[in-house]
């Protein structure tokens, strides 16, 4: 395999570009691993633009050549863009690795560097790889060397390789188009169309051959940024280009004849943008925010800015490097920061950051590209705003060692001190914020201190009520600390600790009964006047001379009476157990006791009073009344009895009836069920129906014993075969006999007639009106009233009539023959129409009465009048009138006639007394 190796050198200085050509050196390798050597040595003429090429060495390839202006190896840097190639530092090219070259072709870029002077010198090495063939290594006789070949090509024009037939007459087969990468720098000031490269197929000599390109760039969107000689095939560029628009282009290139069939088989161009330095980095933000905090240590990360260049990231154009300008305040140093120049990450570079003096930084970062470079570079700044965050390094201090107060006893809830502290960390944060706590003092935990949320003080409240009789002062040790811990390696201030003194004043406080509520037990019925107890109470004001009273608060029943001096209780009437006052037996009366204090102060205390039960209240028949049948043996009566008392005082019972009258134990008997119980029955066969009283005496089992004759009213009746008395019998029962309850029935079914044939009249009366013509008498005045008309007809049953007689008869000289009279008919007969009396034409006061009778008689004899009632219009109201005209009325304002009386004549003649009566205008 040939490898066929073209070296462009392209020398950027002062935005010039120059272009060395390296002859062609046909070489056999397979695959092998090479290496290229570049030697960079002084040349002293600007033009003097030369390339040695050596022969193979065992290792691989070497090549060597010079760079123009090269001031010698010292001090100058080397570095390529392909990673497949490295460079040493005496500019020696070698592959890192094996490559194998793809596409035919591989292309990369060499930069020298010289750091002194900051001078940079850029080359540009393809390697073209051409076919294998054999070689003896040294020229056939009559054969040019493929080397020369090459070398007399243009340096411009690239055309399809053929190699010709060997002596053996072999023949190389034909390959496609091989060009290498065409490279454009941006920003290129012309003149243009610049030429880029020529094209050219080595069958021109036989035929006429068309170029043409396609592409974007060419015939797509951007269009004709690219243009190619169809005739001499070489492309030009036609505009500037621009690397960050667009970095590379791939274009097709196309060779044909002249009536357009393919020549040869279309070849891929790649048309790469060489980057300039023509874009500034741009930061990200304007402003960056970052915070540390004090007391970091050097090395301590802050913050990160960045910013973006648009040129190549691979070359110096988009490089960037980053520097701090300037940093305000300085203090405590003017480095206080230090910037990553490559990453941008931002640490702290010295100690000595306290928030208490320096809360912020402001800090103006720069950017450039070219590495940093400010001679060549390109720069922009942004502001990096850099907070001290607060750490809990100053403990609270009190600015007081002793504090006072003052608390009355028994208050509660009482702020007696306010403790203030001084602490220079930031306000309102956890660092700052107070907790307080006693540490002694107060074993009895009768003060807590709470912290002001805004002043940070510390209020020492009361929060268990103190007795000066018991403590007249306090002596309080307090503590004050951070809600958040300290700062490694501060300690606490011993002026972190404080004295409280407090002192208790005196009041008036308010006597107490000791025992709270006092119970005291006896028998009920006690008399009046009876000593019961001493409820007295105590005044704890030891220290003051203070009498006390005793008055009653609450007494329901009124049953007691309390000495004003010694609190001695005694009764005011007879204590009764069975009182509605007495709840479960016990009695409550509240009493009062009151100092002479200033002012004054009282106390209450209740006493119960425990009633024991005596047997005081005889036992009451139950129940009241009852009813029994008038035979023995069908039902009995449950008798028990109720007592007020408690026991012993109550049941067992003992139910007897008394020897007097003698007719209660002739009639009746009482049999004991138990203690509580007992049954009263008939004794004899049968017992006439009525009421009965029937007394029975009932004794309890108190001791003594008591007892009551209780009556109890047993009805007898008649019953029925269930022992349930009748409806009769019942009645019979109440004292009625058999006539008077016959007599009350018939009364009964009397009353129930008489109701019944009403009703029937009312209703008779009722259709007859509804059948009569309506009668309306000529003096009632009808105005005002309500006529009722409701009757529309009996539905279907109603319309039972021949309507024939409707329609019109054939003949109507039954009609016309009839004599003068009324005529009123069901139809219209055939005749001549009346004719009705005619207005007279002269007044007169009874013409219009005449007219109107006149019109009557007409209407009843006219047969073709209409059936039933009609209206009848009568609108004629005379010709004219024999009085005068009213304007001829006038008013008359002699006052002779008085018009008061109309304003008793109501509302509606007010408007006429208002105008004629009254006196006389003014």
């Amino acid at each position: 395999m040939y490898i066929y190796i073209y070296i462009y050198i392209y020398i950027y200085k002062k935005r010039e570009r120059q272009t060395v050509h390296c002859s062609t050196l046909q070489l056999v390798s397979e695959f092998q691993l090479f290496h290229l050597t570049v030697i960079c040595r002084t040349v002293r003429s600007a033009r003097d633009y030369s390339s040695i090429c050596v022969s193979n060495s065992s290792r691989g390839i070497h090549l060597k050549f010079f760079f123009v202006e090269c001031p010698g190896n010292n001090g100058i840097w080397f570095e390529t863009n392909n990673l497949d190639f490295k460079v040493r530092t005496d500019g020696t090219i070698y592959a890192a690795h094996q490559v194998q070259i793809p596409l035919k072709q591989t292309v990369f870029m060499v930069t020298a560097w010289d750091h002194q002077t900051l001078e940079r010198w850029e080359t540009m090495v393809r390697l073209l790889v051409g076919e294998k063939t054999q070689h003896n290594g040294h020229k056939q006789k009559g054969k040019k060397n493929a080397s020369t070949d090459l070398a007399s090509q243009p340096s411009d024009t690239l055309i399809p390789w053929r190699q010709p037939q060997n002596s053996n007459g072999l023949r190389r087969q034909k390959r496609d188009w091989v060009i290498p990468p065409i490279n454009v720098p941006e920003n290129s000031r012309g003149p243009f169309p610049q030429q880029l490269v020529r094209i050219r197929s080595d069958k021109d000599s036989e035929i006429h051959i068309r170029y043409s390109i396609t592409g974007v760039g060419a015939d797509q969107p951007p269009m004709e940024v690219f243009s190619i000689d169809p005739v001499s095939g070489r492309m030009y560029v036609t505009r500037p280009m621009d690397r960050e628009e667009r970095a590379s282009y791939h274009l097709r290139a196309h060779a044909v004849d002249m009536n357009g069939n393919k020549v040869e088989n279309p070849i891929d161009l790649y048309i790469y943008v060489i980057d300039m330095n023509d874009n500034r980095p741009e930061f990200i933000n304007q402003v960056y925010n970052g915070s540390v905090d004090e007391g970091s240590k050097p090395g301590t990360y802050v913050m990160t800015v960045t910013a973006n260049d648009a040129d190549d990231s691979t070359t110096a154009n988009g490089m960037v490097r980053y520097r701090i300008v300037t940093q305000s305040p300085q203090s405590p140093s003017q480095n206080m920061f230090t910037i990553n120049s490559e990453t941008g990450d931002i640490v702290t570079v010295a100690a000595g950051l306290d928030r208490e003096k320096v809360q912020q930084y402001t800090v103006i970062i720069q950017a450039t590209d070219m590495e940093g470079n400010l001679n060549y570079g390109l720069s922009n700044t942004a502001t990096a705003i850099i907070m001290v965050t607060d750490v809990n390094d100053n403990p609270p201090e009190f600015t007081a060692s002793t504090y006072s107060g003052e608390v009355p006893e028994n208050r509660v809830e009482v702020v007696v001190a306010n403790l203030t502290v001084m602490d220079r960390d930031q306000p309102h944060s956890p660092n700052w914020n107070a907790v307080y706590r006693i540490i002694s003092g107060d074993p009895s935990g009768h003060f807590t201190i709470r912290t002001d949320p805004i002043t940070n003080e510390g209020m020492v409240t009361v929060v268990k009520a103190v007795d000066y009789e018991m403590n007249r002062a306090f002596m309080l040790t307090v503590m004050v600390s951070n809600q958040a811990p300290l700062a490694s390696g501060i300690q606490m201030s011993f002026q972190s600790t404080a004295g409280v003194t407090i002192s208790v004043t005196d009041i008036n406080e308010a006597p107490y009964f000791p025992t709270n509520h006092k119970l005291i037990r006896l028998e009920e019925g006690v008399p009046t006047g009876t000593a019961l107890t001493t409820f007295s109470a105590v005044d704890p004001d030891r220290f003051m001379q203070q009498a006390v009273r005793y008055s009653k608060l609450s007494d329901p029943a009124d049953w007691l009476n309390i000495n004003a001096t010694n609190g001695q209780i005694t009764t005011a009437a007879v204590l009764d157990r069975e009182s509605v006052y007495i709840k479960n037996n016990v009695y409550e009366a509240t009493f009062l006791a009151a100092d002479n204090g200033i002012p004054p102060a009282s106390g209450t205390g209740t006493l119960q009073i425990y009633l024991i039960d005596i047997n005081d209240n005889a036992p009451e028949l139950l129940p009241k009344e009852a009813q029994i049948c008038e035979k023995p043996n069908l039902n009995v009566i449950n008798i028990t009895a109720a007592d007020a008392d408690i026991d012993p005082n109550v049941g067992p019972f003992v139910f007897e009836l008394p020897s007097v009258p003698s007719a209660v134990r002739k009639n009746w008997t009482i049999t004991r069920l138990n203690g509580d119980y007992a049954q009263l029955s008939l004794r004899i066969m049968y017992l006439e129906a009525g009421m009965y009283d029937v007394p029975i005496v009932v004794t309890d089992s108190g001791n003594p014993p008591l007892y009551n004759i209780s009556i109890i009213k047993v009805k007898v009746c008649p019953c029925d075969e269930n022992g349930d008395c009748t409806t009769i019998g019942a009645v019979a029962a109440a004292g009625l006999g058999t006539g008077a309850i016959i007599a009350i029935l018939i009364c009964i079914i009397i009353l129930l007639t008489m109701v019944l044939l009403f009703v029937v009249w009312m209703k008779r009366r009722e259709k007859e009106r509804h059948t009569k013509q309506l009668l309306i008498d000529p003096e009632d005045d009808v105005r005002d009233n309500i006529l009722k008309y409701d009757e529309e007809g009996g539905g279907e049953e109603d319309q039972d009539y021949d309507l024939s007689q409707l329609q019109q008869p054939e003949t109507m000289d039954h009609v016309l023959n009839k004599a003068p009279g009324v005529r009123r008919v069901d139809e219209r007969p055939i005749g001549a129409e009346p004719q009705y009396p005619i207005r007279p034409v002269i007044p007169h006061p009874g013409d219009i009465g005449d007219f109107i009778n006149e019109g009557l008689r007409a209407a009843d004899n006219d047969p073709t009048a209409p059936p039933y009632d009609s209206l009848l219009v009568f609108d004629y109201e005379g010709s004219g009138s024999t009085a005068g005209s009213v304007s001829s009325l006038n008013s008359s304002s002699s006052g002779d006639q008085d018009y008061d009386y109309l304003n008793d004549w109501g509302p509606r003649f007010k408007k006429l007394a208002d105008m004629y009566g009254g006196g006389e205008e003014d």
